[in-house]
C-alpha cells in the first residue's frame, strides 16, 4: 500500500479552529438541544401555508407574481436562523442562496421556468459535492479544509433546473459507516441534529439532517443518500416522504461513497408530489456513473402522471411484519395495523407476507460494504483536490489525531473492520458475496410479489424515534430497508401515523425500476390517510 500523507498539523489545527468558531463542532455542538418548544406554529409566507402547499402550488404563486424566489428563500433563511438551533439540520447555510434565488426570479421574468424546481429551495446532504462557498465533509474534519474540484452530478442537474441549494443539511459523520455505536445524527463538524417532533429524541441517520431539515420547514425539498435505510429511516422518523430510487436513476458521481453496489440518492418532501417532482429532475444518464446507463428507457417517465386518490382501488398489497421487528414492537405494530385497515378502506387486498433469505443478506451485507467502501473511498478521496487523507488508512490515522472531537462519543470500528479486507472489487471471494446477497435480494421481492400476485410490499419504515444517548449508540428495534437497498430495488416510505408525537412511516418496495407504480400507491395512501401533521418542537416526552 503506497504512504499516504497526513494532514499537516498546522491545517488542521486551522480546520478545527475554524469549525469551532463557525459553532460547528464543539459541546455545545455536540449535546441535543433541551430548550423550550416553540410550539407548532404554522410556516405561512404571504397567505400560503407552507405546510400543505405543493411545488405546484409554489409554483402558480410565483408565475402569478404573488411569491418570488426571493421571498421563499428569504423565509426559509429566517426560519433556519429562529429554529436551527433547537434542531441543529443545518450544517452549514449557503452564503450565495439570495443571489441565485434573485436569479430565478429574472430568469422567470424573461424565459420562464426551467423547470418545476424554478426557484425551489433545497437542502442537500452534506456528502453532495458543491463547487461553491459551502463544505462538503461528510461531517468529518478531515475533509473540512479541502473543496471539491466540481458539483456532483445531481447538483448540477438541480442548478440547471432553476433549483435554490439554500445550504447543506448535518449527517451521521461517513454516513453511518464508522462504528458500530455510533449515534445517527451526530458528526464531528455539525454536531447533533435532533427530531423536531420531540428534540431529545432521534431523527435517524444517516440523512438526519435533509429529514429534520424537511419536517422543521427549513426548505422545501431536500437531498438524502441511502446505502441501507439512509433515506427512508429518517424521512419515517421525521413524518416525511423519502424516495429511495432504483440503483441507477440518480448518479452518485460526486457523492461520498460508503459502495457503488449499494449507494444511490434520492428526494426528501413533506408530500408524495415534491419528492416525486424532485426525483424527475435528479435522474439522468452520467458518463462518470456507468450504472445510470440502465435508466434510459425510464428518463420519460412522468411520475405525476396517473397519481389519484383511488390508486390503491383493486390492488394486492404484501403486509410484511414478522423478520421487520415491528411485530415484536408494540407502538409500531399498532400503527401498522391501523395503516393495513387503511389499505383494505381504500379499497386494497392485504396480504400477510414473510421474505425470504434475510439471515443470508444480512449475514453477507456487512462484510461486502466494508471491502466497497475501502475501495470505493480511495476513488472518491483521490479524485478530490486539497489537503485531506487519501485512503482509508489515512482516515483512520487522522480520526486517531482528532480523537478529542472525532471519537469523543463513539470509535471506529468498522474503518477498522473494513481496513482488513482486500478493498478489491475483483476479488473473487467479496465478489462472488457480493453476487450472491444481491441474488438473494431480489428473489426476496421478486418471488414474493409474483407468490402471491402483488403490486407492492408494504413494511414499518421505523419505530417511533428512540432517546438519544450520546455514547450509547442507537436503540434500532424495527427496519425493513434491506431487501430493497441490497437489490437495487425501489423503496417509497409516507407517513403512516404517529405512536404519541411520533412519527411511524409505511415503506411501499417493488420491482427495478417500478418507481411510478409505487407513487401511485403512496399517493393513493397519502391522499387516503392524510395523517401528517407538523412538529411541534417538544423538547421532551412526559413521563
Amino acid at each position: 500500500m503506497p504512504r499516504v500523507p497526513r494532514l499537516p498539523r498546522s491545517l488542521l489545527v486551522l480546520a478545527v479552529a475554524a469549525a469551532t468558531t463557525a459553532g460547528l463542532v464543539g459541546p455545545a455542538a455536540a449535546a441535543p438541544a433541551r430548550t423550550s418548544s416553540p410550539g407548532a406554529v404554522r410556516p405561512v409566507l404571504h397567505g400560503i401555508d407552507l405546510e400543505s402547499a405543493t411545488i405546484p402550488d409554489l409554483q402558480r404563486a410565483m408565475d402569478r407574481g404573488t411569491l418570488s424566489a426571493v421571498r421563499l428563500t428569504s423565509f426559509y433563511l429566517r426560519r433556519i436562523r429562529a429554529l436551527e438551533p433547537k434542531v441543529n439540520a443545518v450544517l452549514a447555510v449557503n452564503p450565495d442562496a439570495l443571489r441565485i434565488a434573485a436569479a430565478s426570479d429574472k430568469r422567470r421574468r424573461h424565459g420562464g421556468a426551467r423547470s418545476p424546481l424554478e426557484g425551489i429551495p433545497v437542502l442537500l446532504k452534506d456528502n453532495v459535492d458543491t463547487r461553491d462557498r459551502q463544505p462538503t465533509t461528510a461531517g468529518s474534519l478531515a475533509l473540512l479544509a479541502s473543496r471539491p474540484a466540481r458539483d456532483a452530478f445531481l447538483a448540477a442537474r438541480l442548478r440547471a433546473a432553476g433549483a435554490v441549494v439554500i445550504g447543506k443539511a448535518n449527517l451521521s459523520e461517513w454516513a453511518n459507516f464508522r462504528s458500530t455505536n455510533s449515534t445517527s445524527g451526530w458528526s464531528a463538524v455539525g454536531g447533533q441534529t435532533n427530531n423536531p417532533y420531540v428534540l431529545d429524541r432521534n431523527p435517524c441517520g444517516s440523512s438526519s439532517g435533509s429529514g429534520a431539515g424537511v419536517a422543521a420547514n427549513f426548505a422545501t425539498v431536500a437531498i438524502g443518500t441511502e446505502t441501507d435505510g439512509s433515506i427512508v429511516c429518517p424521512a419515517g422518523q421525521n413524518g416525511i416522504v423519502g424516495i429511495k430510487p432504483t440503483l441507477g436513476l440518480v448518479s452518485r458521481s460526486g457523492v461520498v461513497p460508503i459502495s457503488a453496489q449499494q449507494d444511490t440518492a434520492g428526494p426528501m418532501a413533506k408530500n408524495v408530489v415534491d419528492a416525486a417532482l424532485t426525483l424527475s429532475v435528479l435522474r439522468g444518464i452520467d458518463p462518470a456513473d456507468p450504472a445510470t446507463a440502465s435508466s434510459a428507457p425510464y428518463l420519460g417517465v412522468n411520475y405525476l402522471a396517473g397519481l389519484s386518490a383511488d390508486g390503491l382501488r383493486g390492488k394486492r398489497v404484501g403486509l410484511w411484519t414478522a423478520g421487520t421487528g415491528a411485530d415484536q414492537d408494540a407502538p409500531t405494530l399498532a400503527v401498522v395495523t391501523r395503516a393495513a385497515a387503511d389499505l383494505r378502506r381504500l379499497g386494497a387486498t392485504v396480504v400477510p407476507v414473510t421474505l425470504p433469505y434475510q439471515d443470508r443478506i444480512g449475514a453477507g451485507e456487512g462484510p461486502a460494504l466494508e471491502n466497497e467502501f475501502k475501495q470505493d473511498i480511495r476513488t472518491y478521496l483521490a479524485g478530490r483536490p486539497g489537503p485531506h487523507p487519501r485512503d482509508l488508512a489515512g482516515l483512520i490515522r487522522f480520526n486517531e489525531a482528532t480523537a478529542r472531537i472525532e471519537l469523543r462519543y463513539f470509535g471506529q470500528e468498522v474503518f477498522l473492520s473494513a481496513q482488513t479486507r482486500p478493498g478489491d472489487l475483483a476479488d473473487p471471494e467479496f465478489g462472488a458475496l457480493r453476487e450472491s446477497i444481491r441474488s438473494l435480494a431480489r428473489r426476496s421481492i421478486d418471488e414474493t410479489l409474483a407468490a402471491h400476485d402483488l403490486d407492492t410490499i408494504v413494511a414499518a419504515t421505523n419505530s417511533p424515534a428512540w432517546l438519544t444517548t450520546l455514547g450509547e449508540g442507537d436503540a434500532f428495534s424495527v427496519g425493513s430497508s434491506s431487501p430493497a437497498a441490497v437489490s437495487g430495488y425501489p423503496n417509497v416510505t409516507v407517513p403512516a401515523g404517529f405512536s404519541g408525537p411520533l412519527p411511524v412511516g409505511l415503506s411501499f418496495i417493488g420491482p427495478r425500476y417500478g418507481e411510478a407504480d409505487l407513487l401511485r400507491l403512496a399517493y393513493a395512501f397519502e391522499r387516503g390517510t392524510q395523517v401528517r401533521r407538523p412538529p411541534a418542537f417538544l423538547p421532551t416526552l412526559a413521563d
